[in-house]
């Protein structure tokens, strides 16, 4: 379990359109057909990773709580299936069910192209944009690990959310992520 950092994509970056299979119905879809309202929150997740089960009731929580308020999640799976079989979309769909299938869409990224554009490097690596489709928030849910006895809480992600959703600024001083790198593809 390597523990990699996100790359923290620059904030004000516009969200990178992308149109991928949802593992869950089996429809294709784009990003202006899911993203939310008043935002939406894009998470590079995998079914593996500790760091990601880890925070598992967390991103559920928030997933469900903040679609009330117009925010839409969708999570993106870009392993390399071939190294990674447990990952693949098959087993992708069979996590969310077990889940309760809390996301907008669980879409499966084979080309890595979607992960490429957002500079995601490890999961979970977590982006919001607002409504207009900026990036205003970047990098961790919390100060929890798998490795440290901080119970997880959505902090700082819940923080940004709630200052996009009562138009209050940002803390600009975001953390990155810490997790386990995505599987690349062998080049």
């Amino acid at each position: 379990m390597a523990a990699t950092p996100s790359s923290m994509l620059p904030l004000g970056t516009s969200a990178q359109h992308f149109y991928l299979p949802d593992t869950v119905t089996g429809a294709q879809y784009g990003l202006s057909e899911l993203k939310g309202t008043n935002g939406t929150l894009i998470m590079f997740i995998c079914n593996h990773c500790p760091y990601v089960l880890h925070v598992k009731d967390q991103l559920i929580d928030i997933a469900r709580h903040y679609a009330d308020w117009g925010i839409n999640t969708i999570a993106i799976s870009s392993n390399d299936i071939e190294s990674y079989p447990q990952d693949a979309p098959d087993k992708m769909r069979d996590m969310m069910a077990e889940w309760g299938n809390p996301f907008a869409a669980y879409l499966y990224d084979e080309s890595q192209a979607v992960a490429k554009a957002y500079q995601a490097a490890c999961t979970p690596d977590l982006y919001l944009f607002d409504a207009e489709l900026r990036c205003v928030y970047r990098g961790r849910l919390d100060t929890s690990t798998p490795k440290n006895d901080i119970p997880p809480s959505g902090e700082d992600l819940r923080q940004a959310l709630d200052a996009l959703l009562t138009g209050q600024p940002i803390n600009p001083n975001q953390y990155p992520s810490i997790g386990c790198n995505i599987k690349w593809k062998d080049a």
